[in-house]
């Protein structure tokens, strides 16, 4: 017989499909993969108890490519991996020259390790519940599902035009107009563009509402950071083009004309005769 808390989870799936409502199947596989998260991060801690460690270091290793080695209270990995998944975090903490590296190995913590693949982790776990095969609605789904739809009503959609935006810019609101979940770098392009283009925190923080992961308290807290007005009081700027590349967040079109920075796009330039 499956656990309870198995057997509900595999429930949560088939009336989510059942549903066909993917504000609250985004919603879910968030929830679930933060959830998988706080595992991880509590098998690593484990440190009397080797068997859970060796299978969280196994997961990241088999679903993640992250070769993870313990020394001492740390967990160390190679560079290369270290750069490839930490590339889209932003905070100084992250940057390579203020870790602890030694014979081409980084030094994490626990939290600092899984944090490294959490988006790959919410990837992982939505698309297997997108994929998840379930049965046709039988009767007894039907009034659940009811209930999930008339839920997922109480999430309202902010819709915002993006027109005049460059693509990048454009990509990253339509993301959040259905639901999605915009990464971390691509918040932080979002923030920094808007900002430097004159809008207010104030006027920003609705185009998040639709994240899965919402939540009105930290997203001010993050873009009055970005604007400076918090925290160090340094004003962040919008990533060079070169730098979005890296992240996968360049949508380049012919009118993007050879500019190097998101803020120079519709920009006339000027060629003296």
């Amino acid at each position: 017989m499956l656990p309870r808390e198995v057997f509900s989870f595999l429930l949560a799936i088939v009336l989510l499909k059942l549903s066909g409502m993917q504000t609250l199947i985004r919603r879910f596989s968030l929830a679930e993969s933060r959830r998988a998260e706080k595992f991880l991060e509590r098998d690593l801690s484990k440190f009397s108890e080797k068997n859970k460690e060796d299978l969280a270091i196994r997961i990241l290793e088999d679903l993640f490519s992250i070769k993870v080695q313990k020394q001492n209270n740390y967990f160390v990995i190679p560079v290369s991996d270290y750069l490839e998944h930490s590339i889209s975090f932003h905070e100084r903490e992250w940057k390579l020259v203020n870790r602890r590296v030694d014979a081409g190995l980084v030094f994490l913590t626990s939290h600092e390790t899984v944090r490294l693949v959490r988006k790959e982790l919410g990837s992982y776990i939505n698309s297997k519940i997108q994929n998840a095969n379930v049965p046709t609605m039988s009767s007894s789904f039907k009034e659940p599902v009811k209930r999930l739809e008339s839920l997922a009503k109480k999430f309202p959609t902010i819709v915002v035009s993006s027109t005049e935006y460059p693509p990048c810019i454009k990509h990253a609101i339509e993301v959040l107009e259905k639901g999605e979940n915009l990464p971390h770098s691509g918040r932080f392009m979002l923030g920094t563009y808007l900002l430097s283009k004159g809008q207010s925190v104030e006027q920003i923080a609705p185009l998040f509402k639709n994240a899965p992961d919402y939540n009105e308290k930290v997203t001010l807290y993050q873009l009055n950071h970005l604007a400076g007005s918090s925290g160090s009081g340094t004003k962040y700027i919008c990533p060079s083009c070169e730098k979005l590349k890296t992240q996968d967040l360049c949508f380049i079109i012919p009118e993007c004309d050879g500019i190097i920075n998101p803020l120079q796009f519709g920009k006339k330039k000027i060629v003296n005769a």
